[in-house]
Order: structure tokens, then sequence, then C-alpha cells
């Protein structure tokens, strides 16, 4: 099995769990810092189904790809 085929496996795995699970990522932000004290905000955000379908059509073409030709 090729690397390609490989990767475009990883790649319909991660999409398929993002379009059918969803997924969020979350990220820290500094909003006040004085001295030794800070305020800081954590803002949750959720991966467009999109992304999803992108990550799965580019697994797929590289498993495609990686099934092409064998040397």
């Amino acid at each position: 099995m090729s690397q390609r085929s490989i990767a475009g496996i990883v790649l319909l795995g991660i999409g398929l769990l993002v379009l059918f699970l969803g997924g969020t990522f979350s990220s820290q932000h500094d909003m006040l810092r004085m001295g030794d004290v800070s305020v800081t905000a954590t803002e949750h955000r959720s991966i467009p189904p999109w992304v999803g379908g992108a990550v799965v059509v580019a697994g797929a073409v590289l498993l495609v790809a990686g099934m092409g030709k064998r040397a």
C-alpha cells in the first residue's frame, strides 16, 4: 500500500468524523493583564460541515491516485 493510499484513508476517516459527529475547537485570548493578574476568555467554535466534505473529497482523490500506478 502506497503512502498516498494511507494518507487518503486517514483523510477519509477524519472527514467522515467531522461530517457525521461534528467538530469543535477552542482558543483562549488574554482580555486583560495587569501585573500578575490576567483575565482570559475561551471561545468555542464549530467546524463547518463543508470542511469535512472537502477533506473527504481530498482523501478520495489521494486514495484513487495511490491505487493508480504500481511500479
